[in-house]
């Protein structure tokens, strides 16, 4: 029998205090509630966050490809951009998000970019304190957590593929929560739609996969560890999950690269030379500030969860548990922990502010009654404030399109590119790793690259002789010779610039703060 959950827990509210039931999802309660302007801002906050100049390196060869597919209308299957792969395969498992993202470019520039990917992330992090709320966090609480998790996760923000996984992770993971705590819902069906969108959106739509597996394995660890139901109850829960999940693996083959999806995550998963050389998929570094707040959030979820007068369910620490193991792992999957972890952070740091004498919670339980008065000074100022903070975002759009011109001369050789177009060296080329996508966007057809940030389709074998040629390493000259490499484009700072310097086979033809330019004699 399928019970509703209440949206306040009996655990979470003060003895003696009585429910007031308060919705702050309406835009006049926005106005009304100082607590309904809180959240609201903060919404502001994580899209102002979230709408910064475009810095991402892949990018560029992301933009050059959904131009390629809306041009050509056909999906490329092989390499066309690089000089040492080219024709070797290419799986194109982003071909959605290359097209959303070029149209999208092409009609509103680098601005509508910017708002467009901010969106996204907005749209991901309002689901997860949606999930808070249902829990029956009080809003305060709710968006301490929700700031904490959004801290943790903007160092992999961007105009780029992952945020189509941060977003359809987010919804599956509310689905599939409210479907093992037992709350009317709507059907989870509506994942096997969104899987197929996924799947040809971003390789991150393994995880949507490992979600529905973990859902199943806790909904069982529950009934070992609780035995709460009988089994037959469980298994009436967890076998539409187990259907799901079989028709979520078959619609991974809905896509243009058809039943080679299956491996191909796990292809990048198992690359020696991506763990070492690319920094997100490195594990964190917590003397680093970029990983300060993932580490506030790891300390912060565990800490409430010792504290808390309740006990988390044993599924939840199940997915909690996981997410934390991919996430100390590897940098890329700090977003999907905090997904993970913001609702319970928030839920049990709730509880143990309830249970404390000194009457946080009920103080604040109190501050809920009358948020909803209607007097014009409340609205008056609410709307002030609101327009203010309306005000910060269209400033911070503005200012992140202005820059986005002097950050683009800043990370990327724009003037050695613009040399490379008029006085048009010889190929092959050799170039920096992470300058090879914005290569491919400025000079595509005329010149292809050595290299960039398609990992997979280099191989380890190549880009350890990328690094092995970058960073001077014995016989660093064979490379360059065995490929025929005319011309060299890296950091003026970089030990082959150094080496090529001191080389009379090589003649510096162009130099900046950004970069210099080698040719062969």
């Amino acid at each position: 029998m399928r019970h509703r959950a209440s949206t306040e827990s009996p655990a979470s509210i003060p003895r003696g205090k009585p429910v007031v039931a308060i919705d702050d999802r309406g835009p006049l309660n926005v106005l009304r509630s100082s607590r309904g302007l809180l959240v609201f801002v903060l919404m502001l906050l994580i899209f102002t966050g979230a709408a910064q100049p475009i810095t991402d390196p892949d990018f560029w060869w992301h933009l050059r490809t959904g131009q390629y597919i809306v041009e050509t209308k056909s999906i490329p299957y092989t390499d066309i951009f690089s000089t040492l792969r080219f024709g070797s395969e290419w799986v194109t498992h982003e071909w959605l998000s290359e097209v959303f993202m070029y149209s999208i470019f092409r009609v509103l520039g680098y601005g509508g970019l910017i708002v467009i990917f901010s969106i996204l992330i907005t749209g991901a992090f309002w689901i997860v304190y949606q999930r808070c709320r249902k829990r029956g966090v009080h809003p305060y609480v709710a968006g301490f957590a929700l700031f904490l998790g959004a801290a943790a996760t903007m160092p992999t923000w961007g105009v780029r593929p992952q945020m189509f996984s941060l977003l359809f992770a987010s919804m599956f993971i509310s689905f599939l929560d409210r479907y093992s705590r037992l709350e009317a819902m709507p059907s989870i069906w509506w994942l096997a739609p969104l899987m197929i969108l996924w799947v040809n959106m971003h390789a991150g739509f393994a995880l949507g996969l490992v979600l529905i597996v973990l859902t199943i394995a806790g909904l069982l660890l529950d009934w070992l560890l609780l035995r709460k139901d009988s089994f037959a109850d469980v298994w009436r829960r967890a076998r539409p999950l187990c259907w799901l999940l079989i028709i979520c693996v078959a619609a991974v083959s809905l896509n243009p690269n058809g039943i080679r999806l299956y491996s191909y995550p796990f292809e990048t998963l198992t690359s020696q030379a991506m763990m070492q050389y690319i920094q997100e998929w490195k594990a964190p570094n917590f003397h680093e500030p970029m990983f300060q707040a993932l580490a506030l959030l790891l300390i912060a979820t565990f800490s409430a969860l010792a504290l808390s007068g309740k006990r988390a369910r044993p599924g939840e620490l199940l997915t909690l548990a996981a997410t934390a193991w991919a996430t100390l792992r590897s940098g890329r999957n700090v977003a999907f922990f905090a997904l993970v972890a913001t609702p319970l952070l928030a839920e049990h740091s709730w509880n143990w502010l309830t249970s404390q004498r000194w009457g946080l919670g009920s103080a604040l339980h109190d501050r809920r009654r009358g948020l909803g008065t209607k007097s014009t000074w409340k609205v008056s100022l609410n709307a002030l404030l609101l327009l203010l903070a309306l005000g910060v975002v269209i400033l911070g759009i503005g200012r992140a399109v202005a820059k986005q011109p002097v950050i683009e001369a800043q990370e990327f050789p724009a003037a050695a590119v613009d040399f490379i177009r008029d006085q048009k060296p010889q190929q092959p080329i050799y170039n920096e790793y992470i300058w090879g996508g914005y290569l491919i966007w400025r000079l595509y057809p005329d010149y292809r690259v050595y290299i960039d940030g398609r990992a997979d389709v280099y191989g380890d074998g190549l880009i350890n002789e990328f690094l092995q040629v970058k960073d001077g390493r014995t016989a660093w000259r064979e490379p360059l010779d065995n490929h025929g490499i005319r011309t060299v484009l890296v950091k003026p700072d970089a030990a082959l610039a150094s080496l090529l310097r001191q080389d009379g086979a090589w003649q510096k033809i162009f130099e900046d703060k950004q970069s210099v330019i080698f040719v062969r004699r």
